[in-house]
């Protein structure tokens, strides 16, 4: 059963002392960072680090982000992960702007890693635009990830909820169609929890599954708004059971027809309660 992806805690890859600690702090990936938050004069020691991180097991499931593919830094990322060989694990790809570098990096792992899977950051107009294809782009494609603050930078705009909707929204219904867990940016008042939690609030009305964390601190913010309550759970045992129950795959509730979409979304919920708490 996949494992819930409602948190991505950020982590520099060149401090390997904050590492037991993140790992401890119970986000449901881990990711050390190869790009932003690594200098260029320690990138070549960062990215052994990483590459050990990757391979290594248990915790939360582990991501590593490297630096962009259409760059010789990233290249440089990619195939000494792939020469490490890790058995599990997500290379996440900053920056992408077309489905050419998600083929790129799939056809590579299918060759020399093929436990892998990839994450995808939309950063940027061009990713924005070419969305829907570069997430139907590769099977692997564990989560697509939404970077506000880059975006915004690209756009001209503030870091906001309002000049961000329309980004945010596409992004949304481009990972719905194809299938793909969605994680908000990382809310840049980090220590904040009610600025964390309200973001996560918006982000999830959006369609979005979880939210990315610059700190451990708000990680139980972003599980609360993120799991679901009780009542979602009861609403949804209802809905799937009378559509299981229907013999000709119609059914009606309180007098409403209960369709396949609202049936995925029930089933959705029920999934990630299982993977929440499995004993349930």
């Amino acid at each position: 059963m996949t494992a819930p992806r409602r948190s991505l805690l950020f982590a520099p890859a060149n401090r390997p002392e904050v590492h037991t600690k993140a790992l401890a702090a119970g986000p449901d990936m881990l990711c050390l960072d190869l790009e932003d938050a690594v200098p260029p004069t320690a990138k070549t020691e960062a990215r052994a680090i990483a590459v050990a991180f990757l391979c290594a097991s248990g915790g939360p499931e582990r991501v590593v982000r490297i630096n962009a593919l259409r760059g010789l830094e990233g290249l440089r990322d990619l195939t000494a992960i792939l020469e490490a060989k890790p058995a599990t694990g997500v290379v996440f790809l900053p920056k992408v702007m077309e489905p050419g570098e998600l083929r790129l990096a799939h056809d590579l792992i299918a060759e020399s890693a093929p436990g892998l899977q990839l994450g995808v950051l939309i950063e940027t107009a061009e990713g924005l635009e070419n969305a829907f294809q570069i997430l139907r782009a590769s099977d692997r494609i564990a989560f697509a990830m939404f970077g506000g603050v880059d975006l915004a930078a690209d756009l001209g705009v503030a870091v906001a909820h309002e000049p961000l909707l329309y980004a945010r929204s596409r992004l949304a219904h481009a990972a719905a169609r194809a299938g793909v867990d969605l994680l908000d940016v990382p809310c840049l008042s980090f220590r904040d929890e009610a600025a964390v939690a309200a973001e996560a609030r918006a982000a999830k009305a959006l369609g979005f599954t979880g939210k990315a964390a610059l700190h451990p601190a708000g990680l139980a913010a972003i599980h609360g708004v993120f799991d679901p309550t009780e009542a979602e759970i009861a609403k949804a045992e209802v809905i799937v059971a009378a559509y299981r129950a229907s013999p000709n795959g119609l059914a009606t509730l309180d007098g409403k027809l209960v369709e396949k979409p609202v049936v995925r979304a029930m089933e959705r919920i029920l999934a990630l309660r299982r993977r929440v708490a499995p004993s349930n």
